[in-house]
């Protein structure tokens, strides 16, 4: 199985949500609504999941080895840094644009 692609839907800023995800499997295969989360300690992915007649969350799709979870998590968590890396250039560009120069204020 490899991941063939990592579309980063949403990105978040507020609360421990930091983004929702799709992943593409082997070009066949799409699941979506993987959510990173912002934990105590670092960043975790979280598999699609709903809630139980008991009001327990149950994972819908989820990785049944380690490896499996840790390529999941490893391939996700990178799409989303470097995700994150590109909004904060396209920020930092459309400041310094808007910015006036030092030129432009004399």
């Amino acid at each position: 199985m490899e991941i063939t692609d990592v579309k980063i839907r949403k990105i978040l800023s507020e609360g421990r949500l930091r983004a929702v995800v799709s992943v593409t499997l082997d070009d066949m295969l799409a699941v979506h609504d993987i959510k990173v989360v912002q934990g105590d300690e670092r960043l975790f992915v979280a598999m699609p999941s709903r809630k139980d007649e008991n009001g327990i969350f149950r994972d819908i799709v989820h990785p049944i080895s380690p490896s499996s979870r840790k390529l999941f998590e490893e391939t996700i968590l990178d799409a989303y840094e470097r995700q994150i890396v590109i909004l904060e250039a396209e920020e930092a560009e459309n400041a310094s644009a808007e910015a006036p120069s030092e030129i432009e204020a004399l």
